[in-house]
Order: structure tokens, then sequence, then C-alpha cells
């Protein structure tokens, strides 16, 4: 009887050149700058785990892959880097699909590497196997489906590139279980990359600056429009210049907040459903206006038919297909925003525009942010101006989705970009509180405060045991309302108040005891009006994590209101004010 054949030796590693494909993974992460990642891990996924061990990557264990996803999203946006997520197959990587489409609208540079199932069964249906290239096509700039571990070095740094150039965005790396595991040796395999496909727009057409500064010379009543483009850029400085030189006054966009000084005297507000009446206005009279990294979201605009009739439009975009999307502009400029205004900067002339800045003064005196200041309740604006005091204007607050958005839109302001960190486009519910977990481990020496709804914080209520485990001294002041805040204003504006599951119980949940109970977190419920200046001191003094529980009237609304869908002459400016034409 012949003795068996001898099975072929697996090569053992060999830190020189033969490694797994897992450490193939961490070899390119390393390589690429990367120093904390957010995951949860799985079957499919563990030899990464595994392999990451022995790294000097910091691995972090979120509630669940959603949270991995928001907190990777809220590390890139207060950062600037790349943010990096991992997660199991089936599942795991099915709950990558909200912050992947959060990612998506918000031009946020991530990488996802999730775990797949072993190649040799991918298509059988097997355990815990989703086709997460297909399930992902439309919500990711570019995904990949890797089955050979030789292809991992080339295919990470690959990914990286594509979520960080042109207009970022997130990008999706499935891996197959035995690719993981598999032996290479890297002596025989190429990391360079040639992405004929993908070419971002680079070249700057100088006759385009031209014509847009020609435009901008005859103006009477010029108004840049500021999106988020600038601060993925890095253009605020040279945005600045080019504001310091002409004078043209700046209105700006959720995701733009602190692009331009709040305290400067050319800062005319946000633009929006539920931004500043004066520079909804402003931009309604304005006859050139210049967009800088926006892309005339529904939000802004609402009736596109309709919106600034009057100006004539220079849009500077990197993504040549936001152009003339949602409205026909007449000197486009497919570009970099930053070298954009680098030119223009050079080509800039002062500006006479005294007329101008008297009218946008008197939309200011004339329709200001306000409220009802109560009879010792506690208006969600007031303790805003109370936070913001505290804060001095430093720190980075993060959001959920929904009134108490709109309230720190309005109130909330900064000097500096990335410190004010929330969904835009998707309107993400529980972005908050693993927003500010990333935004906290990439800025460790920042005051974050996540300000959120009582809905939109129980979504992912569980990222606290993340907190806790790194004791991250995280403040999360939630406007407790007891109720979905803006479908429950919908619901009174235009659904005669018939509030359709939309009321929670008046006591249940008890944040404060069950986020002791749970996770160790101290708290605080207030509900008057002088109790909020001590809760905000108790909450920014405490070492460690603190939730401040605040009880705010349930019917209070959001002012100014645009109606989705319609124009500047519907404007809803609250019950006090009515409305008033700007005459």
């Amino acid at each position: 009887m012949k003795p068996p054949a001898a099975k072929p030796a697996k090569p053992k590693r060999d830190d020189g050149h033969v490694r797994s494909g897992a450490r193939v993974i961490v070899d390119a992460l390393e390589e690429l700058g990367v120093d904390i990642v957010f995951g949860y891990p799985g079957g499919s996924i563990i030899k990464l785990y595994d392999e990451l061990t022995s790294s000097h990557i910091k691995v972090i264990l979120s509630g669940d892959e959603r949270c991995a996803g928001h907190a990777a999203e809220g590390y890139a946006r207060a950062t600037g880097k790349v943010g990096v997520m991992l997660c199991t197959s089936g599942p795991g990587a099915t709950n990558l699909v909200t912050p992947l489409a959060d990612a998506r609208m918000d031009s946020t540079p991530v990488v996802a590497i999730s775990g797949q199932v072993a190649s040799a069964v991918i298509g059988r249906d097997a355990f815990q196997e989703a086709p997460m290239q297909a399930a992902t096509f439309a919500i990711t700039k570019h995904n990949y489906l890797v089955t050979k571990a030789g292809d991992l070095g080339r295919v990470v740094r690959e990914a990286f590139h594509i979520a960080s150039t042109g207009r970022p965005g997130p990008v999706l790396v499935d891996v197959a279980k035995d690719a993981q595991a598999a032996m290479v040796d890297v002596r025989e395999t190429s990391f360079e990359f040639k992405l004929r496909g993908y070419n971002p727009v680079r070249k700057l057409h100088m006759n385009q600056i031209d014509r847009a500064m020609e435009l901008i010379g005859d103006a009477k009543r010029p108004l840049l429009y500021v999106g988020q483009g600038v601060v993925l850029a890095d253009a605020w400085k040279e945005l600045r210049k080019f504001v310091e030189i002409t004078g043209i006054p700046v209105t700006e966009t959720l995701l733009a907040k602190g692009a331009f000084p709040a305290s400067h005297k050319l800062w005319v507000g946000t633009l929006g459903m539920h931004g500043a009446a004066f520079a909804n206005y402003a931009i309604h009279e304005a006859d050139v206006v210049v967009v800088l990294g926006a892309r005339f979201d529904d939000r802004v605009t609402g009736n596109p038919a309709a919106f600034a009739t009057q100006a004539k439009w220079i849009q500077v975009d990197i993504d040549p297909s936001e152009i003339n999307k949602n409205v026909t502009v007449q000197v486009p400029v497919a570009a970099d925003v930053g070298e954009a205004l680098a030119e223009m900067v050079k080509r800039a002339k002062p500006g006479h525009h005294d007329g101008w800045h008297k009218r946008i003064d008197e939309l200011k005196r004339k329709f200001p942010y306000h409220y009802r200041p109560g009879t010792g309740e506690i208006k969600p604006q007031y303790f805003l101006e109370r936070l913001m005091e505290a804060m001095g204007g430093k720190g980075i607050v993060t959001t959920g989705v929904g009134q108490h958005q709109m309230w720190t839109l309005q109130y909330c302001r900064f000097d500096e970009p990335r410190r004010y960190i929330t969904s835009g486009g998707a309107g993400t519910m529980g972005f908050g509180l693993p927003a500010a977990v990333g935004a906290q481990f990439g800025r460790p020496n920042e005051l974050v405060v996540d300000v959120d709804g009582d809905g939109s914080f129980e979504m992912n209520i569980n990222e606290l045991r993340t907190v806790r485990d790194n004791n991250l001294p995280i403040k999360i002041a939630i406007m407790n309302n007891r109720m979905l805040g803006m479908v429950g204003q919908w619901q009174r504006k235009f659904f005669k108040g018939n509030y359709s599951s939309t009321q929670f119980n008046e006591d249940i949940p008890n944040f404060v005891a069950g986020v002791q109970a749970l996770y160790g977190v101290p708290g605080r419920r207030i509900a008057k009006r002088d109790e909020v200046k001590p809760a905000i001191d108790e909450m920014i003094g405490a070492r460690g994590p603190f939730l401040l529980d605040v009880v705010i009237p349930k019917d209070e609304d959001v002012y100014p209101m645009i109606p989705a869908g319609a124009t500047i002459h519907d404007i809803m400016l609250g019950e006090e004010q009515g409305h008033t034409p700007p005459v």
C-alpha cells in the first residue's frame, strides 16, 4: 500500500516576502498612513482582525457596523483624512449600506473593507453571503470584489486613491475569506495601478476663470454661494482672501459651516429651507452668484425654476456632472475649487458694493433669527446660545437629523471649518453619536458635543458602549420633545396636526437612568430655563462622557421655513412675524 501523497506545504509567513492576503491589506493600510479603523468582527473578516493585532493601527469595536460606518465618516469629516470601516459578510456588510449612502451623498472619503464568503461558494447562497458589489453599486463611488490575494495590495491602494481624489466618496472593497488567508509572495505582485477609466478633472481652463472674473466685475449685487467643496479642497484661506479683496458677501450651505467665519461682517448666513431668511432674500436679489463647491441641492433651491431668477450664475465644481444639472449656469468652471480660487484671487479687484452691503444689513435687521422666549421652559434656541457661549466658538458639534439639526444650523456658529459635522444629503437619523466618536478619535484634544434629538439618539444608543469602553469625553445634549419633532412639525403645518406615529410616551425612555445603568455614563435631566447654564457647565466640566437630557416644548417649530418645492415667496417666518415681503 502506497503511503498517502504528501500535501504541499503551505508557505510560512516571512516578514520579508511571503504574507497572507490579510497581512497585505494591513501593510497597505500602514503605508497609506491609516492610524485607526472602526468595525465589528465576524467569521469572514476574522483573518484581517487577527493580522491587525500585530499592527500599530488602532482597532475600534463599534456598537455595530452602521455605527462603524458613521464613526469613519465623522473621523474623515473632522480630520480631512480617509475614514476606514471593517465588517464581516452578510448582515454585517448590509448594515454598511446606510453609512455608504450617507458618505456618497455628502462626498465623504471613506473606504469600507468587508469580508465575503469563500470564493468557491460565491453565488451559491452560502451562509451569510450577500452580493455587496451589486447591492452598493449605486451608493459607492466604486466597489470591488477581490478573490485573489495577489490583487489586494493594488486594490486597497486604488480604493484610497479613488475615495480621496476628485469629488471624494465611499469605496467598498469586498474580500473573499480565502483571499485573506492565502499566502502570497509580494515580490511576485505589483502594487502599481493605472485607472484608465478614472480621470478626475484637474486642468483649469483659464478662459473660464477670465469669463467668471469679467462677470463678477460687472456685478452690482454679487454673492458667493459656498458649499462643502471649499472645505474638502482645503480652500477656505483662498476664499477669505478673495472676499477680503472683492468685498463680495458670503452665503453657505449646511455642510459648509465654518468655511467662512460667521463673525465676519460679510457673512450672510446659511441658505435653504431652514436657513436664514436674510440669506434667502439676499440670493433672491443678487445679480451675479458665484457657486463654489455646491450642487444646487433641492433644500436650497426649492423650486429650481423660480430660484434667484435675477442672477447670472458662475459654478465652480470638481464634478462636471453637477454643472448645469439642476440650474443652468452662464459660466461653468469644472475644476478643483482651491485651484480655481487661487487664480481668482490673482485676478481679483476691489469691488464697490456699499449699497449692496447696506441692503444686506437691512435684511439682517429686518429678518433675524428669532424665537419666543417662553415663560420659564427651555427653548432649544436659548439652550444652543448658552452652549455656544460656554464653548467659546471652539470645539466640534455633531448632530443627528431633525429639528435639533436645524436649530444647531441656525444657532451654532463657527469661524473655522470641520467643526460642524452632520448628515446633509441623506438626512440620516442616528448619525450624531457615532460621528462624534469618529471626530473625538480624530481630534482627541477637542471638545466634542453631540447635539441630538430623542428619536435620532435612540437609533444608535448602543454606540455608548464604544464611548465608555474608550472613556471618550464626548458630551451629549438631547433636545427631548418626546416626539419625532420634524415630522411632527410637518404634520402640524400640512396634515392638520394628525400626529401619526410621531409621539413618544412622556416617561419612556428615561435617558439619564438608562445610560447610567447600561453604560455607566453619568447624566442629568433639566426642564427649566434657569437650570440651563449650570447644567451646561457641569456637562462640559465632566472629565469623561456626560449626557444632558434637555426637555423642550413639544410644539416648538423651526423657523424660518420654506416648504419643500416652494419659493422664497412662500417663506414662513413664525407666528409673531407672519410673512413680510422683502421690500
